[in-house]
């Protein structure tokens, strides 16, 4: 993350506001949530630097034996925490309601809501790119370790194909045709292809590792995860169209008014990581990666079957290699699975820092998604 300085900077404000600032949940409860949050995608790197921390703040030994032996409070979290994280689509206002409204002393402030759904949203999101960049602890030990960077040798990149000439040509392409513009019908087509092209994109097997004991204490149903929002021969929910309901215009007002520490910094960091370029892919400078950048944005958003429907999607298979949406899906859905191996497989050409660019896009889509 260092190699972007102007993302850190307001990572790590939002990270400290979120962990050590005002707020409506105590210290140790912040740090329980973060591990509730990461043992979703069995982040063993989490789960134990929050573990440290619980207990430097001042929490309860006990509740780390696993989620049994928390209050009953924090443990009611636990069907959100697993449909933020896997599939958010199937969220309610009924789920909200049984938080706010719970009988004998167990109900949640609209405030300490806020506040974990905030944390949910962004330890899960956090625990993809974490996940993405390899770090995991030695085989058979739960302690956090400095990661080796999965940097690529140049003698490792494949000269054939030449994927940065194949998405500069795609780029000036599609510059070439804007002035043909589909219509709304061939737009809802496409957009209906790529939904289903989602579906074909798997991701890479089984986990890498084996679930840590020090993980798997702390889930209720383990085996939930995500399932492809379109299935054929299944009924699935209807398209959720992001213009209906926009961060700009509802979300981030919603959050500024509930918890407005927070509220800004998530919009600068979501700006942040949307704008984020330096002009240039591979060896090749002076470029205009809009298209490229929005591409990956989009994806992602379909992949938890949500449209923009002023987005032509047909960019997407021009612009995104099918290696590289491997890669994606699984950082999104299946963090647990990345391996080497995949990170190693898209943009053999591409600077370690364009790749990670990537990462961090994914990051805020999947908290994005969630808001949404």
């Amino acid at each position: 993350m260092a190699l972007h300085p102007e993302y850190l900077r307001v990572f790590w404000k939002t990270q400290h506001q979120l962990l050590r600032m005002d707020g409506a949940l105590s210290l140790p409860e912040r740090h329980y949530v973060a591990i509730m949050a990461s043992a979703r995608h069995h982040c063993v790197y989490l789960v134990s630097l929050h573990t440290a921390c619980f207990l430097q703040v001042g929490g309860d030994p006990r509740w780390l034996e696993g989620l049994s032996y928390a209050p009953l409070k924090l443990r009611r979290l636990n069907d959100v925490n697993k449909y933020l994280a896997h599939r958010p689509w199937l969220i309610t206002k009924e789920h909200i309601k049984s938080l706010l409204k719970s009988p004998g002393g167990h109900a949640w402030s609209l405030a300490e809501l806020i506040h974990a759904l905030v944390l949910l949203t962004h330890f899960h999101a956090l625990s993809s790119f974490i996940l993405g960049c390899g770090i995991y602890p030695p085989e058979g030990k739960d302690f956090i370790r400095r990661p080796s960077s999965p940097d690529v040798r140049i003698s490792e990149r494949c000269s054939t194909p030449q994927e940065a000439e194949r998405v500069l040509a795609q780029m000036k392409e599609l510059d070439e045709e804007e002035q043909e513009e589909p219509s709304e019908e061939e737009m809802e087509t496409r957009f209906e292809e790529e939904k289903r092209e989602c579906v074909m994109v798997t991701s890479n097997g089984d986990p890498v590792h084996s679930v840590s004991a020090s993980v798997l204490c702390f889930l209720e149903d383990p085996d939930f995860g995500y399932i492809d929002f379109s299935r054929r021969g299944e009924q699935t929910p209807p398209t959720f169209h992001a213009h209906d309901y926009t961060w700009e215009d509802h979300g981030y007002s919603l959050l500024h008014r509930l918890y407005p520490e927070v509220g800004q910094l998530l919009d600068d960091k979501f700006q942040v990581a949307y704008n984020l370029t330096y002009h240039t892919i591979a060896s090749h400078s002076e470029v205009d990666t809009f298209k490229l950048r929005r591409a990956i944005w989009n994806y992602i958003q379909c992949i938890y079957g949500i449209r923009y429907d002023d987005y032509d999607y047909g960019e997407v298979n021009r612009l995104l290699e099918r290696s590289l949406k491997v890669y994606m899906k699984t950082v999104t859905c299946h963090p647990e699975r990345v391996t080497r191996q995949l990170y190693n497989d898209f943009w053999r050409q591409f600077k370690h820092s364009e790749k990670v660019i990537s990462k961090l896009v994914l990051q805020q889509k999947i908290t994005l998604a969630a808001y949404l």
